[in-house]
């Protein structure tokens, strides 16, 4: 009976959580996962390497550290329900970041609906790592339906499903994960081997999460005007050609939703990197970039549906 309880205040923890996202979006101020970055750096600086021992370290005293603390957490409250609820209402807050992606990504709509390139360049770093001096309308439209698709899996859809399977030291070490692999997860000469750990344990903890994205991508696309089957077969068809396991099937289903192609020569600080093409309709153009923040909302709400029954259920 315990364990159905347990069940049901995850499940509970996690629902209230997604409706402090929706009502108060990321603090402005005083963010854990910001303090979490300002750990990470300042162990960087001390410990940093050019090898994989050093990142493996990194990695394992980082995430260790945080999925520890979360457990022992977790552990305290477990025989009361109530705090129990509270924390994993507080991690899933602290460790979502779906309504401030939604509002970026229609913010940077409006900058480029307007004109407005320099506002536009401005929110690029909120979004993703480009080099926004190097993008034009254009580019810029096709990285924020990107990064849409993709931080959709790895902020929202991902944190849910960890929360559901493991709850709070799942939460809280999945989102310690994906910000290393944010931090040092490049193939640029300082990290293509000390970040090497934090890549490959950031595409172990997103598979299954990415492809439940995917999925859930294809079920919401009648929302924005588009098919199940031609996200379903966009995905099929084109995920397997992205350099990336986890970023290829949600970037293919969101296009074949949108029916929009995405992919071609993409700038980032390091150098540019040529992606393939994802979908087989024409480029994005400022307005998909609404259309895609309502695909992004939409599959958060699907994917809490899911993961609070999954974790509901459980025994």
């Amino acid at each position: 009976m315990s364990t159905v309880r347990g069940g049901r205040s995850r499940a509970l923890g996690l629902l209230l959580g997604v409706a402090a996202d929706l009502a108060f979006a990321d603090p402005r101020r005083g963010h854990p996962v910001a303090a979490f970055g300002r750990v990470a750096g300042a162990l960087e600086r001390r410990g940093y390497a050019d090898s994989r021992r050093a990142g493996v370290v990194h990695t394992a005293l980082l995430v260790g550290g945080v999925a520890g603390g979360g457990w022992a957490l977790e552990r305290a409250v477990r025989d009361r329900t109530v705090p129990g609820v509270l924390l994993t209402a507080a991690a899933t807050w602290a460790v979502l970041g779906g309504t401030s992606l939604v509002r970026e990504g229609e913010a940077l709509g409006r900058s480029l609906d307007s004109g407005d390139l320099a506002a536009a360049r401005a929110r690029i770093p909120h979004l993703c790592a480009r080099d926004p001096d190097r993008l034009d309308a254009a580019g810029m439209a096709r990285a924020g339906v990107e990064s849409l698709a993709e931080n959709t899996s790895d902020a929202v859809v991902a944190p849910l499903f960890w929360g559901a399977v493991a709850g709070v030291p799942g939460l809280l070490g999945y989102r310690a994960v994906n910000t290393l692999d944010a931090m040092v997860g490049y193939r640029s000469p300082r990290y293509l081997s000390f970040g090497r750990a934090a890549a490959r344990l950031d595409d172990l903890a997103n598979l299954a999460p990415a492809r439940l994205a995917a999925l859930l991508t294809a079920v919401a696309a009648p929302l924005v005007g588009g098919r199940p089957g031609a996200a379903l077969r966009a995905w099929r068809r084109d995920a397997g050609e992205h350099p990336s396991p986890n970023a290829g099937p949600v970037e293919a289903a969101a296009a074949g939703a949108l029916g929009i192609r995405l992919g071609g020569p993409t700038e980032y600080a390091h150098g540019i990197e040529e992606r393939p093409s994802l979908g087989s309709g024409p480029a994005p153009v400022p307005a998909d970039l609404r259309r895609a923040a309502r695909l992004s909302r939409a599959v958060g709400l699907l994917a809490t549906a899911v993961a609070a029954a999954a974790a509901w259920s459980r025994r």
